[in-house]
Parts: C-alpha cells; sequence; structure tokens
C-alpha cells in the first residue's frame, strides 16, 4: 500500500502564507517526482509546482516568486511554501507523486486527497 497525505491547508487572508507538506509512504522504492496540483471550482486541474529527484523544480507563472517546492528525500516528503497569497489561489491542493513501489519494477503515479487553501478577507 502506498499512501499520500497532505497537510497544512487552511484559512487565511490575503498576503499571508500557508505550508503545505506531504508524506508518502507505504512499500516504497524510490520516488522520481513530486508536484502539487491545485483546482478551483469550474476549474480545471492545473500544475502548481513540481520537483524532481534531482532537485529541478518547475512552476506555474502565477505562482513564480511566491511559492518555493521542496523536499526531503529522506522523509518521502514535498513541501509547498506558499507566500504573499491571493484570493485566486484558493483551490484544493493535490499531492502528486511517480515512484516505484519495492515489489514492482515499474513507476507509477499516486495522489493524495487533496488539501483545502481557501484565502479570504
Amino acid at each position: 500500500q502506498v499512501q499520500l497525505v497532505e497537510s497544512g491547508g487552511g484559512l487565511v487572508q490575503p498576503g499571508g502564507s500557508l505550508r503545505l507538506s506531504c508524506a508518502a509512504s507505504g512499500s516504497i522504492f524510490s520516488i522520481s517526482a513530486m508536484a502539487w496540483y491545485r483546482q478551483a471550482p469550474g476549474k480545471e486541474r492545473e500544475l502548481v509546482a513540481a520537483i524532481t529527484s534531482g532537485g529541478s523544480t518547475n512552476y506555474a507563472d502565477s505562482v513564480k516568486g511566491r511559492f518555493t517546492i521542496s523536499r526531503d528525500s529522506a522523509k518521502n516528503t514535498v513541501n509547498l511554501q506558499m507566500n504573499s497569497l491571493k484570493p485566486e489561489d484558493t483551490a484544493l491542493y493535490y499531492c502528486n507523486a511517480i515512484l516505484q513501489r519495492t515489489s514492482s519494477p515499474t513507476q507509477g503515479a499516486y495522489w493524495g486527497q487533496g488539501t483545502q487553501v481557501t484565502v479570504s478577507s
């Protein structure tokens, strides 16, 4: 069993900050990449930020300069530091991981259940 669990979501005022965390657990051999996606009501799910096992990062233009993705490989954890939050950042944030299970020679994609981020005054 592989499980991704997000935490850190909540309600914050515009200009505030939140730090999201996602921990992958289970029989994991390796993780190639982890990412954060978000989906707001009436909108398509979009990639917010991603980080590979090599440390390469990728950000949506809308969050560049405000969000920072990081990882702790030893803990199979990815974090998303969100600063200068705007109302348009309001969405359900999902953790995604591309990983290899110890019982399988191939990689697969896994998703967390999502954590709500609401930016409102």
